[in-house]
């Protein structure tokens, strides 16, 4: 297989595992965040500052660059890698996520999901067959197979149809695949809240034997205390020698409450969309950095970070930048989100290795302010 998970060590104070995911673009240890380059690239960041802050492997989406430019386009240039300048590793998402968000109307056949370009408005159709077709020729490292993704909640009876298409999908998933030489595939377990249907979806994968395995259906509204109990009851049933990916999260406790479950990939589009809007993460919580009080606050945005950005400019010029719409302001506030969490990433792997994990979740936990009563998360 083109992906392989090699583990390290176990925590003994929590079951967390440190591991390393071996792929054609390089290897990287886990626990690990992937910034989201949704079109093939990651907001107001450059590949130079991706490697720079320690990314090793991002997240681009099928169903945004088969819209536009095209996967034939991105074939032509030699594929994502080189139409992005990118030597890291890539994961491909499917594409299912926004056939189910973003467009309201949507008919879901045994074929595929017929639905409208959120952006023209023109009707298109995307199937198993043309998910696998077009993360082929968009040649990432990491294909996910194209799955039903249900809104939270649903019934038990829709969800138990749903997994069982997302169980044939990925079979022709399987079947569609022209590179498993070069590129890995990962099925997608779903289920919901039901353990009985997570169990099902479960089984039905790893019967299938696919390159590692992502939990998916999880982070689209459900309270924090239902994905941790979802994690739970899932994670102990996917193979312990492969990766496991939990889909969609990025706030700080939850990486950490993933991790501690069993999650060794994680992506979400959190860091760098809330610093579009002045909003950072530090050490101490979640900082508005737009707020009137940082206007002659001339120290970093946050103490305890050693990032370009903290070592180099104030709270009074990024809130100035950020208030006056320069695109500077939105490069700071996002290259330090991503800094954090990498960051973040490493200290949790560090835990693992000194068998500390729940210690470090508390001391975190408590500094960052998640023990507050009026504790704002994200």
């Amino acid at each position: 297989m083109p992906i392989t998970y090699e583990h390290i060590k176990t925590c003994k104070q929590t079951g967390a595992r440190l591991g390393i995911v071996h792929t054609p673009h390089g290897s990287f240890e886990t626990p690990i965040f992937m910034p989201v380059g949704t079109l093939a690239t990651v907001k107001t960041m450059s590949p130079e500052e991706l490697e720079e802050i320690g990314a090793k492997i991002i997240l681009s989406n099928t169903y945004h660059l088969w819209l536009r430019p095209g996967e034939d386009i991105i074939q032509e240039a030699g594929g994502l890698h080189s139409f992005m300048n990118w030597d890291g590793a890539i994961l491909t998402d499917s594409g299912g996520f926004q056939v189910f968000s973003l467009s309201d109307l949507r008919q879901i056949e045994e074929e595929g999901v017929h639905f409208r370009n959120h952006i023209s408005g023109e009707k298109l159709f995307l199937s198993p067959e043309k998910a696998m077709h077009i993360q082929n020729a968009l040649g990432s490292d990491i294909m996910m197979a194209f799955d039903e993704c249900p809104p939270f909640p649903a019934t038990h009876e829709y969800m138990k149809s749903s997994v069982e298409r997302t169980s044939r999908w990925a079979e022709r998933c399987l079947q569609a695949h022209q590179n498993p030489s070069k590129q890995g595939l990962f099925g997608i377990v779903q289920g919901g809240e039901y353990e009985d249907l997570r169990r099902l979806s479960a089984q039905d994968l790893t019967s299938l034997d696919f390159s590692g395995y992502a939990v998916g259906g999880l982070s689209v509204g459900e309270p924090k205390e239902v994905m941790n109990r979802v994690l739970e009851f899932t994670t102990p049933l996917l193979p312990h020698d492969k990766p496991r990916y939990l889909m969609g999260v990025g706030s700080p406790d939850s990486l950490i409450d993933g991790a501690i479950r069993g999650i060794d990939m994680f992506d979400c589009v959190l860091p760098t969309r809330i610093a579009r809007n002045g909003t950072c993460m530090t050490s101490n919580g979640r900082l508005v950095v737009r707020n009137a009080k940082y206007a002659r606050d001339f120290g970093p945005l946050d103490e305890k970070c050693d990032c370009h950005v903290c070592r180099n400019y104030s709270r009074a010029y990024i809130r100035h930048l950020v208030k006056s719409n320069e695109t500077f302001g939105l490069r700071l506030t996002t290259y330090h989100n991503l800094y954090f969490l990498l960051k973040l990433m490493e200290q949790v792997r560090e835990a693992i290795r000194n068998d500390r994990l729940g210690d470090f979740r508390e001391e975190f936990f408590e500094q960052y302010g998640f023990n507050r009563p009026d504790a704002k998360n994200f």
